[in-house]
C-alpha cells in the first residue's frame, strides 16, 4: 500500500477534476466516490483516484484554500511527443509558469498550472538520473522557508521508514537572489516512495497551504501517536487528523481503517463516524470503531 497520499483541496470540483486527470493519464482510474454529510463545509465529496499508478485523494470541501506552485507534480517522459501530449491537455485554461522549450537540466520542458490552479512539470527525462516514480511530487521552500529544502529532506527522512536523502544539485555562484550551495533540484526517499525539493529565494506572492496536504496511512494507534508527535509543530491547525509541520507544510495522520468504514453503505454508520471524527484532533482508532459499531 502506498503509505504516503498527496491530497488535493478543492471547492466543488473534485469529482470533476479527479475525471479529468483519468482522461489526460493512461494507467488512470477513479476507485472510489464518497459524500460525507453534514462537514462544516456541507456535503463534502471525497475522491480515490490513482494516474500512472500512483494513488491520490481529493474533496470538495469549500473555497478556503487556493492550489499554488509550492507544490507541483513532476511528470518525466520519454519522448517529447508524450511531454508534448500531456502539455497540450494539461496548460488550456491555466497558467504557464516556465514555457515548454529546452533548459539546460532538460532537452524538452515545460512548468504549468491546469485549469483547476493544480501545478504540473512535464519534463522529457533525462538519461543520467534513474526516476523511482513517473510522477513525482515537488515542494518548493519560498519566503521564510527558502534554503531550508535540505534541511527538510533530512527531518522528513529521519521520520518515515525506509526513507534516505538522494542527490542534490545546489545552485551555483552567481544566480542571485538564489543562495550559492542552496538546492536547485533534490530528491528524497520516504517510505520507499520519491519526492522532490528545491528551493526559490525569488519573491513568490504563496506559500504552502492546505490546498495539498499528504496523507500518512497508519495501521494502528501507535503509528498515529508516533507520526502525529513528530510531525505537529502548530498546534491551533490540529483538526480531524490534520496538522501542519515546522515548514507550515500539512499532513493528515489517518489509520486505515478509517477507509473501509468510510466505504461502508450504510448511512448511519457513516454519519455516526463522520460526526465522531469532526470531534477529534488526532484521530483515536479505539473511539470511531465505538462510533462506527454504534456504541
Amino acid at each position: 500500500m502506498q503509505k504516503i497520499t498527496p491530497n488535493l483541496w478543492y471547492n466543488k470540483e473534485a469529482k470533476e477534476a479527479a475525471e479529468f486527470y483519468v482522461s489526460v493519464f493512461p494507467d488512470s482510474k477513479i476507485n472510489s466516490l464518497r459524500t460525507l454529510r453534514n462537514t462544516p463545509s456541507g456535503d463534502t465529496d471525497v475522491v480515490s483516484f490513482e494516474l500512472l499508478g500512483y494513488k491520490f485523494m481529493s474533496i470538495s470541501a469549500g473555497p478556503f484554500f487556493k492550489f499554488n506552485p509550492s507544490v507541483s507534480f513532476l511528470v518525466t517522459c520519454q519522448s517529447k511527443e508524450e511531454v508534448d501530449n500531456f502539455w497540450k491537455k494539461l496548460s488550456p485554461g491555466g497558467k504557464v509558469m516556465m514555457e515548454l522549450g529546452e533548459y539546460p537540466f532538460s532537452k524538452h520542458y515545460g512548468w504549468t498550472a491546469d485549469k483547476y490552479g493544480v501545478s504540473w512539470q512535464i519534463m522529457l527525462a533525462d538519461e543520467h538520473y534513474q526516476f523511482k516514480q513517473k510522477l513525482t511530487p515537488t515542494l518548493m521552500f519560498v519566503g521564510e522557508n527558502a534554503g531550508k529544502a535540505e534541511e527538510a529532506m533530512t527531518f522528513y527522512a529521519s521520520i518515515f521508514p525506509d526513507s534516505k536523502v538522494g542527490g542534490i544539485a545546489r545552485y551555483p555562484a552567481g544566480m542571485d537572489p538564489e543562495k550559492e550551495g542552496t538546492v536547485m533540484h533534490g530528491a528524497v526517499v520516504l517510505a520507499g516512495q520519491e519526492f522532490f525539493a528545491m528551493d526559490s529565494a525569488r519573491e513568490h506572492k504563496f506559500a504552502f497551504n492546505e490546498a495539498i496536504s499528504f496523507i500518512v496511512n497508519c495501521d494502528t494507534q501507535e503509528e498515529i501517536d508516533y507520526f502525529w508527535e513528530k510531525l505537529s509543530a502548530v498546534p491551533e491547525s490540529e483538526q480531524c487528523g490534520w496538522l501542519k509541520d515546522k515548514y507550515g507544510f500539512s499532513w493528515q495522520i489517518v489509520p486505515n481503517i478509517m477507509d473501509e468504514m468510510m466505504k461502508d453503505n450504510d448511512e448511519e454508520k457513516l454519519a455516526r463516524v463522520t460526526e465522531a471524527f469532526l470531534k477529534m484532533k488526532k484521530f483515536d482508532i479505539a473511539k470511531l470503531k465505538e462510533a462506527y459499531e454504534g456504541k
